[in-house]
């Protein structure tokens, strides 16, 4: 089971992710504490270890739109939050794919913050309200990027092979 922690909605770019004004720091070490720092409340969850890893940010359409910048991802892989939206900007997906950050398509997904979910391979259950939601699976090759924990991960384990 996964708590929704962060309910949002469409076009939630990149900069509401990871503010620009933080993009001196590149670090994936570092960049975690920068995570939606303009909303402060949940970014201070964040930070204090309020928000268990595995916990899911629910999102609409055309998360993670605006620039490439791969801090976003990270940011977020750094909390190890699994992202559910109605569809993702294109650079956002790949960008979390390298990096191993979960994301996972659900366009009929309907969950508000405090709701459990149980995110299965075909189907999202929101075991607080009883429905079910189809997951559109990403393509193969991208989903064992991502199972690998990331790029470098998948490559050095491909290379080990």
């Amino acid at each position: 089971m996964a708590t929704v922690v962060l309910k949002l909605g469409n076009d939630i770019s990149t900069d509401h992710i990871y503010p620009g004004r933080y993009m001196a720091t590149v670090l994936p070490t570092e960049t975690p504490q920068f995570a939606f720092a303009d909303m402060a409340e949940f970014n201070a969850m964040l930070r204090s270890g309020a928000v268990s890893p595995g916990s899911v940010i629910v999102a609409g359409q055309n998360f993670g739109c605006g620039s490439s910048r791969e801090q976003a991802a990270s940011t977020l892989k750094g909390y190890d939050l699994v992202i559910v939206a109605k569809g993702f900007a294109r650079i956002f997906l790949q960008n979390s794919a390298n990096l191993g950050l979960r994301t996972v398509i659900s366009p009929d997904l309907e969950a508000s913050e405090g709701d459990e979910l149980e995110l299965l391979d075909d189907a999202i259950v929101n075991r607080t309200t009883g429905q079910r939601a189809s997951v559109i699976p990403l393509p193969k090759a991208r989903q064992a990027i991502i199972d690998a924990g990331g790029l470098i991960a998948y490559a050095r384990q491909r290379l080990l092979a």
